[in-house]
């Protein structure tokens, strides 16, 4: 396998990490060619499944709360139930892809927290991610990761650790 670590790779998410004088690393991968789910980018950049985490897109059922970012590592799958009881809702449901993009104005696949900073998304990460002074999440693009100290993470994004996956 290559190294996919990449120093000349810049964006709005990395411009805004070196504007914050947080340390990371970028991996590229080839999205075209299927590298789609987190467990596929994970073996591409050549990372631990566990170590590269997935941002979903979760709606709550009352109208007045505003969408989520839930953040949990690739292999997982989001426990709505968990999560409305996170969240304090009586239940919670994922968004479409369609739903996802327009929300966010990303590509599913290039939806990151660290590229929705101050866009009215409240952010949950999974606790696991403090089993690791590092994660990788996507750089706000298909086809790139940043991989950050999941204490800058938090800090930036505001994000509230909970427990997520099944």
């Amino acid at each position: 396998m290559t190294d996919s670590k990449t120093t000349d790779f810049k964006n709005n998410v990395t411009r805004f990490l070196d504007s914050k004088k947080v340390k990371y690393q970028v991996f590229t991968y080839d999205y075209d060619a299927g590298t789609h789910s987190a467990v596929e980018v994970a073996q591409a950049v050549g990372l631990p499944a566990a170590q590269v985490f997935k941002t979903l897109v979760a709606l709550p059922d009352e109208p007045t709360r505003k969408p989520m970012l839930v953040v949990i590592p690739g292999p997982e799958t989001l426990d709505l139930k968990a999560l409305a009881k996170a969240t304090k809702l009586k239940k919670a449901k994922m968004a479409s892809h369609v739903d996802a993009e327009r929300l966010t104005g990303l590509q599913t696949g290039g939806i990151s927290p660290l590229a929705l900073i101050n866009k009215g998304f409240d952010v949950y990460l999974d606790d696991s991610a403090t089993d690791y002074d590092q994660i990788a999440v996507s750089a706000g693009e298909r086809g790139a990761q940043v991989f950050v100290p999941v204490k800058d993470l938090i800090k930036l994004t505001r994000a509230r650790l909970v427990k997520l996956d099944s």
